[in-house]
């Protein structure tokens, strides 16, 4: 279609269509691209390091541009393909490693993109966090992302990327994981006092510590709004860091055994924690992981150690619940029970696309209370507040299919289905 012709499109019907037309004409001519790289690379490559040292002194070496096991070119060869793409030869060079990274230690994400099921920009991405991993790394990563890669979000991305690097090049990852703890820091810039007598704070905290700051300032920032200081939460929650410090200083410091003023309220650790078996017996490599619902990341089983070994740590074991049964009552309401069953079967919101935690979503009667709709495990699904409006007030609909599967249809007809991988357009 020509540019004009949008003009042309008199509905919103015509106007989406025009969108996807030209969607899918841009996803092919980017694939192209990709692969015109990689034809590029395969004309100026080396098969080996040998080859590339025995190359006349002076003359034109070959570089690595990809990870462990991928072929070297020719370095001026960047140069000019980095021209035609109109790239710097930098960028030009990050462009054609992408290219040469997907291409031979990712074969079924690069297949994907050629087929048009994955968008470049996102395979590039993957390529980038894969090119320093070992070869087995990267067929461990090309292996569990390419049948999902269009539908997880780039956290997930990265998050199988250091599954990769923990399970393939541990010393690696242990390394990262002690560099990353030296990087904590919480500074207080009281040498560049602003004009207006303000300073900037800026810090790397552990997680827990985090936590409770956080929960620390919203709650006293909450309670300066009751007391009916009427300025926007962001100053409140600033003058309420003010508060924290001075009620800290004024507490008397002694030896003894403080009494209940004193006292640290414990540390509440709420963590829906995954481990393997490995891990639970200590076996194998001495770094394992742990998947924190709370933060959809995982950290170290040592690090869970850490935080339910302190003292100020009050540790709560909930019982296991069965994902597999069905709770229904006779009330509009959702009970704890009901959604707790939710979270942990759905992880986010059941929106197309949408990733906010199910912990932090309404529970939704997808077929209205008002007509009738029960509050069972069949009919409540988690939906983010922006996404829950949307459904109750506009025509955006949707079913549940199974436990974790629902389809939806927009407004003008667009259909997705949603399930634990992520979304597919059905259009």
């Amino acid at each position: 279609m020509a540019n004009g012709e949008v003009h042309d499109c008199d509905d919103a019907s015509a106007l989406l269509a025009f969108v996807r037309s030209e969607r899918q004409a841009e996803a092919q001519a980017s694939a192209n691209l990709l692969a015109s790289a990689v034809a590029w690379a395969a004309m100026h490559s080396t098969e080996s390091l040998d080859e590339a040292a025995s190359l006349v002194p002076g003359s034109q070496e070959r570089v690595a541009i990809a990870g462990e096991g991928a072929p070297l070119v020719a370095e001026f060869s960047v140069l000019e393909f980095a021209a035609a793409l109109g790239l710097s030869t930098d960028a030009g060079r990050i462009y054609l490693g992408d290219a040469v990274e997907l291409a031979h230690r990712l074969p079924r994400i690069y297949g994907r993109v050629q087929a048009l099921d994955l968008p470049v920009w996102k395979a590039r991405r993957i390529a980038k966090s894969t090119a320093d991993l070992p070869m087995q790394g990267a067929a461990y990563v090309d292996a569990h992302l390419a049948p999902v890669a269009h539908k997880v979000s780039i956290a997930q991305l990265d998050r199988t990327v250091e599954e990769a690097r923990v399970t393939y090049d541990p010393a690696e990852a242990k390394a990262r994981w002690e560099a990353a703890f030296e990087k904590r820091h919480f500074d207080i810039e009281s040498q560049q006092v602003s004009f207006d007598g303000t300073v900037d704070v800026h810090g790397t905290l552990d997680l827990a510590d985090a936590l409770d700051l956080e929960d620390a300032v919203a709650r006293r920032a909450r309670e300066l709004g009751q007391l009916g200081l009427d300025v926007p939460v962001d100053i409140r929650r600033s003058i309420a860091v003010g508060d924290l410090a001075r009620r800290q200083l004024s507490l008397e410091l002694n030896a003894g055994e403080p009494d209940d003023r004193q006292r640290k309220r414990p540390r509440q650790v709420v963590l829906h924690v995954h481990l393997s078996e490995a891990a639970l017996a200590g076996a194998g490599s001495d770094l394992h992981l742990a998947r924190v619902e709370e933060t959809r990341s995982f950290v170290s089983a040592e690090q869970v150690k850490t935080w339910c070994g302190n003292s100020d740590t009050q540790v709560v074991l909930k019982p296991v619940i069965d994902l597999a049964g069905h709770v229904h009552i006779d009330a509009y309401e959702t009970p704890d029970r009901l959604r707790e069953r939710q979270v942990l079967l759905q992880h986010s919101c059941v929106f197309p696309w949408c990733r906010k935690p199910a912990r932090r979503c309404d529970c939704d009667h997808i077929d209205p209370a008002a007509r009738g709709g029960p509050t069972c495990d069949c009919n409540i699904a988690p939906l983010c507040r922006r996404h829950h409006r949307a459904k109750t007030h506009t025509r955006w609909r949707y079913d549940k299919l199974d436990d974790t599967t629902f389809a939806w249809q927009s407004p003008n007809g667009l259909a997705f289905k949603r399930d634990h991988t992520g979304t597919t357009e059905l259009t």
